[in-house]
């Protein structure tokens, strides 16, 4: 069967709207593919208002709720996949419904984040790095830099690796 979240979504959206109050979702921020303001999550969650006065271009589907919202002044394209919502609920009486964090433990997508390693560099090696990047075509990897041993000169940054 199919998990019941977003037809509970939506009809917890519905009602809470029909009936003139404000609708608020609260959304687990750490989970994959999660688009939020960074600086509103508080303890890996965020808040957000999805009252048709607070959003625009508002999509609420079976694979995700998505809209855009404006943060202290800035515009935002917020997108959160169905398993990111944790709870739908009425601003003025608190009154909606939570759901369990597990029900899509099964299908919740398994992306390989790259992997970051700190490099000591001196400058000359990083314009050397920048230079074969610029004269390297963006379907060909970048060749290696050497590392030398710390110095005086060297500083730390950090280089992706797949």
């Amino acid at each position: 069967m199919t998990p019941k979240r977003p037809y509970l979504l939506r009809a917890f959206y519905e009602w809470i709207v029909d009936n003139s109050m404000t609708p608020y979702i609260t959304v687990d921020a750490t989970a994959e593919e999660v688009s939020v303001p960074r600086q509103h999550v508080k303890d890996g969650r965020i808040v957000l208002n999805i009252s048709p006065t607070a959003v625009r271009d508002f999509v609420m589907d079976n694979d995700a709720v998505s809209f855009s919202a404006r943060f202290s002044g800035a515009a935002f394209y917020v997108y959160c996949p169905i398993y990111s919502v944790l709870a739908i609920y009425s601003r003025e009486t608190q009154e909606g419904g939570s759901f369990p964090p597990d029900e899509y433990a099964h299908l919740k997508p398994v992306v390989k984040a790259p992997s970051l390693m700190a490099v000591s560099t001196t400058d000359e090696d990083e314009e050397a790095a920048l230079e074969a990047s610029e004269n390297t075509s963006p379907d060909e990897p970048s060749p290696p830099t050497k590392t030398n041993k710390p110095d005086s000169k060297t500083r730390p940054f950090l280089r992706v690796v797949k």
